[in-house]
């Protein structure tokens, strides 16, 4: 039964390319196109909360992503069941949320969020780095590392990760010329923005900034409070196995900002499930809660009559929005200030601003290192940033190889070339 909710606006590809002949839908090709690719299976060695490999059970960027898959493919259903607006014929594609969520995370480099300021850092001469502009990046043109084409995604796929629709330029304008930190696209993506718009003009009331930023496709929207649900409740638990979130450290957050921690409270039913052993069933029943807290709204909006994406809002329960905020300023304070986490973070620091420092000498600023010319990436990423004709293009490319890199990568690479015990003529880049 054909699904009424999509129409040839969201199927299109950029290319134009028809999927007539192909047995799956349009959705199911880009999802299948996510799974079966080297940049989401580097995911399983890329920081989530804490440093990937430091042991094996912690959640890395690929278990989150699958995580957060599950909980918008359960959204979808949720949504469905419920009834009106939505019927069997007319219902949000769970396989489109799921390829999004999938997706979502593609971009971010290694070192989690603290990589991705490093990474921003190093590239405010050149534009700026960040994660999600990356995502868009990898989806548009870098994915498939042979042809550098992309993978041609359909309207609706990639609207569904575009959280951030503000170009960097735009973002530096309108604040003085400060450097955007965050929450941005690189100004060269500005005509896929537009491809995703239907080359329609953002309207007065939607400036650069937050008030764009909150204008998401409905899919896009459920992707984002996946991803809330799953990083608020999710990784509650590996920071309770890693010793961060003990019951008096909560207790005594708690109570040093005026929080109810008392029993029939979220944090007092938090505690309790950490004193009874129980934080995974905790987290399993909280995640339905939260997915059942979430209904549809209609919306009026200069896209709505475009494509049904745009006619409804996802609404979630004052309360559960509530809760899974404070879940995240606990984590947040408890565990991502803590001296370890940030022990951990200038370490990643280091490591990406001393290899940036050494390719960017090599292979951008044209300068030989010691009067010598050392091939020190692989043949095609070299060749590809010396057919660059700018040197901003060739900065991008070394920051799209450094933010490729897995957790470990980047720590060999960084022994290979500072370390002199470490390397061997048969361990020079893989």
């Amino acid at each position: 039964m054909p699904n009424r909710f999509y129409g040839a606006f969201d199927t299109e590809r950029f290319s134009g390319k028809s999927d007539d002949g192909d047995f799956r839908t349009p959705f199911q090709i880009d999802r299948d196109r996510i799974l079966h690719t080297p940049t989401f299976r580097r995911l399983q060695n890329k920081t989530q909360v804490f440093w990937s490999g430091e042991y094996d059970f912690y959640r890395t960027r690929l278990t989150h992503s699958l995580e957060v898959a599950q909980i918008g493919r359960s959204i979808c259903h949720w949504l469905k069941h419920t009834g009106e607006p939505l019927a069997e014929d007319f219902y949000i594609d769970p396989d489109l949320v799921e390829a999004a969520c999938l997706a979502h995370d593609l971009g971010h480099p290694p070192f989690g969020h603290a990589g991705e300021r490093t990474l921003n850092y190093l590239m405010a001469p050149y534009g700026g780095f960040e994660g999600n502009a990356q995502t868009l990046r990898l989806l548009t043109e870098r994915i498939f590392s042979v042809r550098r084409t992309g993978m041609d995604p359909t309207r609706a796929f990639m609207d569904a990760v575009l959280k951030y629709k503000s170009l960097w330029t735009e973002l530096k304008t309108g604040n003085g010329g400060k450097l955007p930190e965050h929450h941005f696209l690189y100004d060269f993506q500005h005509g896929w923005l537009d491809w995703a718009m239907g080359g329609n003009d953002f309207p007065a009331e939607l400036p650069p900034g937050k008030d764009r930023d909150s204008f998401k496709s409905i899919e896009c929207q459920i992707m984002d409070w996946a991803d809330d649900t799953a990083y608020s409740l999710n990784d509650l638990a590996d920071s309770v196995r890693a010793g961060f979130l003990r019951i008096e450290r909560i207790e005594g957050w708690a109570e040093k900002n005026g929080i109810d921690a008392g029993e029939g409270t979220p944090l007092g039913d938090f505690v309790t499930a950490i004193r009874k052993r129980r934080v995974d069933p905790f987290v399993g029943k909280r995640i339905g809660r939260y997915i059942q807290a979430a209904s549809l709204g209609s919306d009026v909006n200069f896209l709505s009559g475009a494509s049904n994406r745009y006619r409804f809002r996802l609404k979630v329960k004052e309360e559960v929005k509530a809760e899974s905020k404070l879940f995240k300023k606990m984590a947040f304070e408890l565990v991502f200030l803590s001296p370890q986490l940030k022990q951990l973070e200038h370490k990643g620091n280091h490591l990406l601003h001393s290899l940036w420092d050494v390719l960017l000498r090599r292979y951008v600023t044209g300068s030989e290192i010691d009067g010598q010319d050392f091939q020190l990436l692989p043949e095609d990423a070299a060749n590809e940033i010396a057919q660059a004709d700018s040197e901003e293009k060739k900065a991008r490319l070394v920051c799209d190889f450094l933010a490729g890199m897995t957790d470990g990568y980047a720590a060999r690479m960084y022994k290979r070339l500072f370390t002199p015990e470490f390397g061997s003529i048969g361990d020079l880049i893989g």
